[in-house]
């Protein structure tokens, strides 16, 4: 057991909701009124709402959705953590993702749970986390943490590979993720078409990558290329061109 609550039998436990569908944080709200031991205090749709509610409030457990506008579920988690709150997070997500348990628990949340459990699970997940109790089993948080950790090593040797692409690499980019052919790159660059696909597999081989649609979405991930869709142009492998 970890260090959760306090309270007597008599004292409910007190809850904040943060989901940016409030229509679904106001579901969770009336399934929780059914427990005599359990007290939505507020329902909020962003991180930052989240925060200040925690500041009001200060309640035993807060149900954190992962993804809000403006600051997410997790960054809104590590706040918690970092202000030394005694306020237990549960994390949920609507999406399958195999990285979402990992994340929400090296933000300091006692654990995730999907949207589609939480209705049926939540009740006794909210008694576990404000008694300090993880939430998932330890063998799966594992499994997240380490795909978490091969991500992001991942990540950091695509930045680094990132940094090797020169401007005009980048300008072709560019105007690829801008929607332009191969044949209008060419013509407005003032190079041959060989010259052209030259420049492109020098960025796929760079990278990493298989195609132009990969180099592309890494670019933009990075900050290299700004989104400008639809992504058209000639996006099929370099060496198919």
């Amino acid at each position: 057991m970890g260090s959760g609550g306090t309270h007597t039998q008599s004292e409910a436990i007190t809850v904040v909701i943060a989901d940016d569908h409030r229509a679904f944080g106001e579901a969770l709200e009336v399934v929780l009124a059914q427990e005599d031991d359990l007290q939505v205090i507020e329902v909020v749709t962003d991180g930052a709402s989240a925060l200040q509610a925690v500041a009001r409030h200060d309640p035993d457990v807060v149900i954190m959705d992962m993804a809000m506008p403006g600051m997410d579920g997790i960054e809104a988690t590590r706040k918690i953590r970092d202000e030394g709150s005694h306020t237990q997070v549960i994390v949920l997500s609507g999406t399958e993702d195999d990285l979402a348990m990992g994340r929400a628990v090296q933000a300091g949340a006692r654990g995730y749970l999907s949207k589609t459990e939480a209705v049926g699970d939540l009740p006794g997940a909210i008694r576990r986390a404000f008694q300090g109790d993880a939430l998932n089993p330890e063998e799966e948080v594992n499994r997240s943490l380490n795909r978490l950790h091969r991500r992001r090593q991942q990540e950091g040797g695509l930045e680094q590979r990132m940094r090797r692409l020169t401007p005009r690499e980048l300008e072709i980019l560019q105007r690829i993720a801008d929607g332009e052919t191969n044949a209008q790159i060419a013509k407005e660059l003032h190079m041959s078409p060989n010259t052209l696909r030259t420049h492109t597999q020098n960025v796929l081989t760079k990278l990493g990558v298989h195609s132009k649609l990969d180099a592309i979405v890494a670019a933009i991930r990075h900050g290299k290329v700004t989104a400008t869709p639809p992504l058209g142009g000639d996006l099929e492998p370099a060496e198919g061109q």
